[in-house]
């Protein structure tokens, strides 16, 4: 195992395993029971069957740092009743019953506690409407799902009075695991079905119209700390499955993640404004992209990821309405990205400031994969985008033994920079990628690319510029858009 994965669980993990390692095995919060209440079994609180991705090949570059251990004194076991059991609460748990109001008892009850288990048992599925678990909460808290949580199935069953941006917001927490044995169902057929998916979709006398999008994502962190989230299957969320922002010190680790290719805006794993982060060993497959990671993320450690089909691994989109960007220190490492559109790829839109800046891409296996490596700062979702002189920088992106097989219907490599804000020091070295089926393209497109091919590649990429950019419309830009991410 890499050093930072150990640093990384060693941090967030430690202690909240020693505080709940025995709680969830032997002891019950004993709440006054409802006639006819089940008792869950519990299990383990750290299953050990997981995904397991291939993996390529060993890493040879060092990760981003993570920081120390956020526990500055033991908390120590509980020594009272620990597990909170849903059902203890009047959750019935058949799928039909909206059992929300007992998993907001349970979490209320358990947050004042030390390493506390909020418990969904197994063999159980469960409906809770929109909610916000909020903190902060005694250290160690554990929301375990070893059964079925679900929200209302489409917008018709969703409650009016509840919010249609997101299911379950996990808000103001610190030392805190969301895990378990069970399934995160998402529900999210009927949602992709609205008009707003269908792009353009007929509205009146032959118009073309696009409905509101007003779709939830499922499972939103908001300004927390030291999370861990592992073991669980997530599926079929209307938008996003899982949301982190600003946050910092995040675990996630043998996930399973899954919806339709077809499933709009379903993005696996999106972090923003979120800095150490663990991503490893976890299964995406979905309709957008496997692991987006927005504006305002550093120290982001991606290991032993399987993605595939649909988008693959995105820096952006940023700097979206003239806003600033500032991404730094992304390491992404013994992935596998398969029958996908995009492979690597980093994005962002005309007018944009601020840096994207130390990016690593290391043994990374594609398997038929359309387009494999992508900057594209030309990032536009309509036909008539405007061109602007300003631009997020793009610098410091290494590529280091890339291979696999791409889709000749593109070329494997695009690099298209910005006219006025080149990208710098790209360093290519160990590639080849092949055609899935018929000729080799051997003519990979850059523009205004600065940066090097370290050792021989298939195919041969001859199309960057050596050195530094001469020309610039400003060169002062290059230096205001490091100082505004505090890089210098």
């Amino acid at each position: 195992m890499d050093i930072v994965h150990t640093l990384l669980a060693i941090w967030i993990t430690a202690s909240l395993l020693f505080q709940n390692s025995s709680n969830v095995e032997g002891r019950y919060h004993n709440h006054k029971k409802q006639k006819g209440s089940h008792k869950g079994s519990p299990g383990s609180k750290y299953p050990v069957s997981s995904p397991s991705p291939q993996d390529p090949s060993s890493p040879t570059s060092p990760p981003p740092s993570v920081p120390s251990d956020p526990y500055t004194t033991d908390p120590g076991n509980c020594s009272t009743d620990c597990i909170f059991d849903v059902t203890s609460y009047g959750a019935v748990g058949d799928g039909s019953a909206d059992d929300t109001a007992a998993f907001r008892a349970a979490w209320k009850e358990a947050c004042a506690v030390e390493s506390a288990v909020v418990l969904a048992p197994a063999d159980k599925s469960f409906i809770i409407t929109s909610t916000i678990f909020t903190g902060p909460c005694k250290p160690g808290l554990v929301f375990q799902v070893d059964g079925v949580i679900m929200p209302p199935d489409g917008p018709d069953s969703w409650p009016k009075a509840d919010s249609r941006k997101q299911w379950l917001v996990l808000y103001r927490l610190d030392q805190m695991a969301f895990t378990g044995k069970g399934t995160i169902e998402g529900n999210g057929q009927k949602w992709w079905e609205l008009p707003c998916y269908i792009i353009p979709f007929q509205g009146p006398h032959g118009s073309t119209l696009k409905g509101p999008c007003d779709s939830p994502a499922l499972i939103r962190f908001f300004m927390s700390s030291n999370l861990m989230v592992s073991g669980l299957r997530i599926q079929n969320s209307p938008q996003f499955h899982m949301k982190f922002d600003g946050c910092e010190g995040v675990l996630i680790e043998r996930l399973s993640i899954s919806s339709p290719r077809l499933s709009p805006n379903t993005d696996g794993i999106h972090i923003e404004n979120t800095k150490s982060v663990g991503i490893y060993n976890t299964m995406v497959s979905n309709g957008d992209d496997c692991i987006s990671i927005g504006p305002g993320c550093a120290n982001v450690d991606i290991e032993g990821v399987t993605c595939g089909p649909r988008y693959g691994i995105s820096i952006g989109s940023l700097g979206v309405h003239n806003s600033q960007a500032c991404v730094s220190n992304i390491s992404v490492r013994n992935a596998v990205i398969k029958e996908s559109d995009n492979g690597l790829r980093i994005k962002t839109w005309q007018g944009g400031t601020g840096s994207v800046t130390d990016i690593s891409f290391e043994n990374i296996q594609m398997d038929n994969v359309l387009n494999c490596i992508i900057i594209d700062q030309y990032y536009c979702l309509a036909k008539a985008c405007l061109n602007e002189t300003s631009a997020v920088h793009v610098s410091d992106i290494s590529y280091t033994n890339i291979k696999g097989t791409y889709d000749v219907r593109r070329p494997p490599i695009h690099f298209a920079c910005s006219d006025t804000v080149a990208c710098t020091n790209i360093k290519l070295s160990e590639m080849e990628l092949l055609p899935q089926e018929g000729e080799l393209i051997d003519d990979p497109f850059c523009w205004n690319a600065y940066g090097s091919q370290e050792t021989l590649t298939i195919p041969p990429i001859n199309c960057l510029r050596d050195g530094e950019p001469q020309t610039v419309a400003d060169p002062s830009i290059y230096e205001s858009n490091l100082n505004s991410c505090g890089f210098w």
